[in-house]
């Protein structure tokens, strides 16, 4: 339910006091709804604070800017001025401490937090040590000239390998074929409509499949020697 006229009178009046700026009737009515009051019934109690002399008014063409009656408001002199932006600089002066001083608690803060608890280091460093004594075992058949791949193994993996680069092969391939037969007819710049596709090919993501392949063969050679 809406506010009575008069208590939308106040409303308005403390509103106006309260900024003690220059308003315009939507100024007011934005920062009103709040008090679920309209732009009509808070112009009409404008003009009658006007017309009591309890704010005042001026007009820029059709508009009318209200501001709040100055001679109610205690305005400070010149020493008191002086003395109130001394005292505003002297609380911007503790605020920016204040920040600076906030800031390095929260920095160090941070520090302790990335830092680990002696449980933690207890538990890297026994991790660390098994990683050691295993890397130092393998180490040790390295040496002794043990086979650490069985040659059944080895023989699997090549499989799998040279079935991945068949595939590979075949996939380009097959892509070649189409992409040909799309672009052979069309109009577009082949290099331009891959681009609106967002097709990538090998050489765009700097992979060669030939030094796959070879690698393959190096391999071979490698385990005939």
């Amino acid at each position: 339910m809406a506010p009575k006229a008069d208590n939308t009178e106040g409303i308005v009046l403390n509103f106006v006091n309260e900024q003690n700026r220059p308003l315009n009737v939507q100024n007011v009515a934005d920062s009103l709804q709040k008090f679920n009051l309209k732009k009509a019934p808070i112009q009409k109690a404008l003009d009658n604070l006007c017309d009591s002399g309890k704010i005042s008014f001026k007009e820029y063409g059709k508009q009318k800017i209200y501001l709040a009656r100055q001679d109610q408001f205690d305005i400070p002199d010149s020493e008191e001025l002086n003395k109130m932006k001394e005292e505003n600089a002297n609380l911007q002066e503790k605020l920016d401490e204040q920040k600076k001083t906030t800031s390095e608690v929260e920095a160090e803060i941070k520090s302790l937090q990335s830092n680990l608890t002696l449980e933690e280091i207890h538990a890297k460093e026994a991790k660390l040590r098994k990683e050691v004594d295993e890397m130092e075992k393998k180490l040790i058949k390295l040496r002794g000239g043990v086979t650490l791949v069985s040659p059944e193994e080895r023989k699997a993996i090549e499989g799998l390998y040279s079935e991945a680069l068949n595939q590979w092969r075949k996939r380009k391939r097959m892509f070649r074929d189409v992409w040909d037969a799309i672009t052979e007819n069309s109009p577009k710049n082949p290099k331009e409509f891959k681009e609106e596709l967002g097709i990538e090919n090998d050489e765009d993501v700097g992979v060669d499949f030939q030094s796959f392949a070879d690698l393959m063969q190096n391999g071979k050679k490698h385990a005939r020697g």
